[in-house]
């Protein structure tokens, strides 16, 4: 198990005991994915706890740097849980890979036993076939579409913009 900072609280280290690889190698994509939101939502908490105590220290301190120093133990449980929520990632992400490459040796075998061949039900499973008229080209690199499109980009900047002036 990693190192744990002091004052870890039951719940904290069963949360751990949970992430270690032996642990996760036993869960399903469904359990994972139940750890994962449970291990970021703690991992967010001591996140908030850690830098909402430091911002109030700012003040006290008249310094990041000097409120900084306070604090260690909810960033040492904050870096704990972003470590087990490593783990957990990539364990769900594996899994995920997993599930899709068994749903897509399904798919294809569920082609071949009809006997359309892989080919044509990838295609109609993942909709129609792409176009390549010169039309379907010209239009998407159309001079209107780019003006729209700035425009919209334009729009966004512009509310940005105003949110950024109410802070």
């Amino acid at each position: 198990m990693a190192p744990q900072p002091p004052g870890m609280s039951d719940a904290e280290r069963e949360i751990l005991r949970e992430t270690e690889p032996a642990a996760l190698a036993t869960l399903d994509e469904d359990a994972l994915l139940d750890l994962h939101a449970r291990v970021r939502r703690a991992r967010n908490k001591h996140v908030g706890q850690y830098r909402r105590a430091a911002g109030a220290r700012v003040g006290d301190a008249r310094a990041r740097g000097a409120a900084y120093s306070r604090g260690q133990r909810s960033r040492d449980k904050a870096e704990v849980f972003e470590v087990a929520l490593a783990r957990v990632s990539t364990a769900l992400a594996k899994a995920a890979r997993a599930s899709a490459a068994e749903l897509r040796a399904a798919r294809l075998a569920a082609a071949r036993s009809d006997g359309t061949g892989p080919a044509r039900a990838v295609r109609a499973a993942d909709g129609p076939a792409p176009s390549s008229s010169s039309s379907a080209r010209a239009a998407a690199k159309s001079p209107a579409r780019k003006k729209r499109e700035a425009s919209s980009l334009a729009e966004g900047a512009r509310r940005q913009a105003r949110r950024d002036a109410r802070r």
